[in-house]
């Protein structure tokens, strides 16, 4: 039976990062994914912000033109626009960035199995598990000392560790184009609307390049699909898609219940969505990801090495938590009051200056993720140190 020191369930972002950092390590690591191909049913809108582009080395390649507007819409479709005088979002490229980062992983020495599916996996002792793959038919067994959940927000590999489990989400689908004229510069506008996205919002993110159209909210009160053709309907009259050539359609669970409780023991962890690593209240993923994956990968090659249980003591769902306490109550909140006159009353509010400045916190501030210290940080552009 074959060996590995770390199996990573999952060639999203999450795994990926984990699984390239595992490998820089030494540790040998099987990365292993349904899909043949990464550029196939890619589930994000792709959206780094400041904080993430600050820290992390991602290629100019994989990212599209910077953002610094955001234009907020209340449910009668009346404008409050936020400025920065820095590049605030960039929208990745992430078929892309997806390849760029496997490449990564491969020349440091990570094996990797596509169109393979996860089966189960089993206790084996001090050993660690035997993980069962199926591939074309055909079952393989591996041995694992570690296992690295990164296959989404109902992870099967979770609940065959026996960890937590994601119990709130909202849906999301958008339609990727290209072709629709950009007016003025790059924007990221937001439809607050719960007709449309109940507890979410509605999106259009233009960069120039891709024109990303989307709504999002709790599934048992739209319908996603429906929802997205009578909203692109709705903005016809602000953006010009006569010309626009639909490039993909992207979709998924989008769990906002905050970083789970047990995320890690002695015979593997989660990342990512698994590991329920989003704002609860901007549904944001993508830095708390990168942060957590790296701080996931440097444990999980501690521990492989070591075999100290005391090396997974640093990757506490519980301490990380209660950094998410405000933005839980605050979902609680948009939950309980997600009503068209509510939330006009609250876009209007919006405009003073108190709340006005809280709106641009929301979306232009760099508090996200907790601190997470690493001991050596590859990734980062600016210090040795992921700074919260």
């Amino acid at each position: 039976m074959e060996q590995f020191d770390v199996v990573v369930v999952g060639a999203g972002l999450a795994g990926l990062q984990a699984t390239r950092l595992l490998a820089r390590r030494g540790v040998r690591v099987l990365l292993v994914d349904r899909k043949t191909s990464l550029a196939e049913s890619v589930h994000t809108t792709g959206i780094f912000v400041r904080r993430t582009l600050e820290d992390f080395r991602l290629p100019e390649s994989c990212l599209g033109r910077p953002v610094r507007h955001v234009t907020i819409y209340s449910p009668a479709r009346r404008a409050l626009t936020l400025r920065s005088s820095r590049d605030e979002f960039r929208v990745g490229r992430m078929a892309r960035l997806y390849e760029h980062f496997l490449g990564d992983a491969l020349r440091a020495g990570a094996a990797w199995s596509p169109a393979t599916r996860y089966a189960w996996l089993e206790d084996d002792g001090p050993r660690g598990s035997i993980v069962r793959l199926e591939r074309g038919g055909r079952a393989r067994d591996v041995r694992a000392r570690y296992v690295v959940a990164a296959d989404g927000a109902l992870s099967r590999v979770a609940s065959d560790l026996g960890l937590d489990a994601n119990s709130e989400w909202i849906v999301g689908v958008e339609d990727v184009y290209e072709g629709v004229p950009l007016e003025g510069e790059p924007r990221f506008h937001c439809f607050l609307d719960p007709r449309i996205a109940p507890g979410y919002l509605a999106w259009v993110v233009h960069d120039g390049e891709e024109a990303h159209v989307g709504v999002g909210g709790y599934a048992a009160r739209f319908d996603p699909l429906k929802a997205l053709e009578s909203f692109r309907a709705s903005v016809a009259s602000l953006f010009d898609f006569s010309r626009a050539r639909k490039v993909e359609r992207r979709g998924g669970r989008i769990p906002v219940g905050g970083v789970l409780k047990r995320i890690a023991h002695a015979r593997g962890l989660l990342v990512g969505d698994a590991a329920g690593a989003v704002s609860p209240l901007t549904a944001g993923g993508l830095d708390p990801c990168l942060r957590l994956s790296s701080l996931a990968a440097e444990v999980a090659a501690d521990y492989v090495k070591s075999e100290d249980a005391a090396a997974l003591a640093r990757y506490s769902g519980e301490q990380f938590r209660a950094r998410f306490v405000s933005r839980l109550w605050m979902r609680r909140v948009l939950r309980a009051t997600d009503h068209p006159a509510l939330v006009e009353g609250a876009c209007a509010l919006m405009r003073l200056p108190p709340f006005n400045a809280v709106a641009w916190q929301v979306f232009f501030g760099r508090g996200s993720f907790p601190d997470v210290r690493l001991t050596t940080a590859p990734e980062l552009s600016v210090s040795e140190v992921i700074r919260g």
